[in-house]
């Protein structure tokens, strides 16, 4: 078997030098690293290469689904602080929820190589241990009141090393899988870390519950035990690829790459909207209708995670583009008929149009991460060409990842914006609907217009 892919030294392992019960070509004296990895050859993709990415892929979703739970915590635990004693203001409320976003994506970029510097397994490892400082500062700060918004601040900020994760493991699980299941195995990894922000929205307010009391502590501590226990799988299971390692400039060959940021400006409509709707769904609903009391805000995020990797595998289907393009649209079409809910304070078409805009973000997230692979390999002809293409689209994932994530501190800030000045969302809503269709324009010129560069591909 050959491969274009391989980095290491002759007498290193190989595919066939271990034992079939170890799953693959791995050397446990050496960390864990797979030196031969080319799951475009279907035989070794058959009998050796599916089973070990999805044991690589099983705890690499377990880490990020913590990672995105403590990077979501304060979008819950920040509408419980005025129970807990703390006087905040409208504004201040919007500042704590955005910037963990805006943290976790400045993050990403670094995040994105550490996977070629360290090893994903390593990486993995190191990523999920430092979800600890996040979840036991939150856990301090929130049982003292007259802690000042500028320590709040900070606490809020340590969460964004939850947002950073999501970087480094689709980078690594990219590198793991064939293209032609890319699509729904970015999906799923995505999809569970997605899952954390649900999960976390509404495990909180029952956990930190008790009696006729409020112990928001625990939506820090609840994470302890569940980081160690993600840190081993990870270290027990995963595996280093050596075809992933290399020099940061190496995967830096996406920056030089016009698509590497057009596709980012698409994420930010699509993942940005997911996260920073996510962020500031429960505030959204306790202010403009505080007379509903049941706790569903996590369904915006539990349903645009579960459409994540449905939107990989129509993706995959019908072509990246063209599902990213129906995305856009139908996010146009949701937040047009939430500013008619919030005219006629409809509760029920309020809740309605923001899980259709959760769905459609989703699926939009799962489809523009699948354009990133046909769009870097188009034009690749030599199997060195198509091992550089490789990396740099798994430099493109990273850097998209980081971009779009912006959009989880641009929302939150939009709607604190629109409130200050017009004392109302609607200029919010209704700038997210241009953006949503401008995002769509862009979309098919560059991708589906006939004539277009790419146009002949299925992107």
């Amino acid at each position: 078997m050959t491969t274009p892919e391989t980095l290491a030294a002759p007498d290193n392992l190989t595919a066939t030098d271990v034992p079939a019960r170890d799953a693959g070509p791995t050397s446990r004296g050496r960390g864990r690293w797979i030196d031969r990895w080319d799951p475009e050859d279907p035989e070794f993709w058959r009998s050796t290469g599916r089973r070990i990415a999805r044991r690589n892929l099983v705890p690499s979703i377990f880490a990020e689904f913590l990672g995105f739970s403590v990077w979501a915590s304060w979008s819950i635990v920040v509408p419980q602080l005025a129970a807990a004693g703390f006087h905040l203001t409208v504004d201040q409320q919007f500042w704590l929820i955005a910037l963990p976003s805006l943290v976790g994506a400045t993050l990403r970029i670094p995040y994105t190589f550490a996977v070629p510097l360290f090893g994903g397994r390593n990486w993995t490892v190191v990523s999920a241990l430092l979800l600890l400082l996040p979840a036991t500062a939150l856990a301090f700060v929130v049982q003292r009141p007259g802690t000042s918004f500028g320590t709040l601040l900070l606490v809020a900020a340590l969460a964004g090393l939850g947002g950073g994760n999501f970087a480094s493991s689709m980078s690594n699980i990219s590198f793991f899988y064939p293209e032609a299941e890319k699509g729904r195995a970015l999906g799923l990894n995505a999809a569970g870390g997605n899952l954390g922000t649900a999960a976390v929205q509404l495990a909180v307010p029952l956990v930190v519950v008790t009696g006729a009391g409020l112990r928001l502590e625990r939506a820090g501590l609840m994470f302890v035990p569940l980081v160690l226990l993600a840190a081993f799988a990870a270290w027990r299971s995963m595996d280093n690829l050596t075809s992933a390692k290399g020099a940061p400039r190496t995967v830096g060959a996406a920056v030089r790459n016009r698509h590497t940021w057009i596709i980012s400006a698409l994420y930010i409509g699509t993942f940005g909207s997911f996260i920073g709707y996510a962020g500031v769904f429960p505030t959204l609903l306790r202010s403009s209708f505080p007379h509903v009391t049941a706790n569903v805000a996590f369904l915006g995020a539990l349903v645009g995670s579960v459409a994540r990797p449905w939107g990989g595998m129509l993706a995959d289907r019908w072509g990246g583009a063209r599902t990213t393009i129906g995305s856009f649209a139908l996010m146009a079409v949701a937040t047009t008929t939430a500013v008619v809910a919030l005219r006629t304070t409809d509760f029920a078409l309020f809740l309605g149009s923001f899980l259709v805009l959760f769905v459609a973000s989703g699926a939009g997230n799962g489809a523009t991460y699948r354009m990133i692979p046909a769009v870097f390999r188009f034009g690749a002809t030599t199997p060195d060409e198509t091992a550089v293409a490789r990396k740099a689209a798994a430099g493109c994932i990273g850097i998209a990842g980081a971009v779009g994530a912006f959009g989880g501190f641009l929302i939150p800030r939009g709607f604190a914006l629109s409130h200050t000045l017009a004392g109302s969302l609607e200029p919010a809503l209704w700038t997210f609907v241009a953006v949503y269709a401008l995002l769509g324009v862009t979309t098919w010129a560059v991708y589906r217009r006939r004539g277009a560069a790419l146009s002949s591909a299925v992107i």
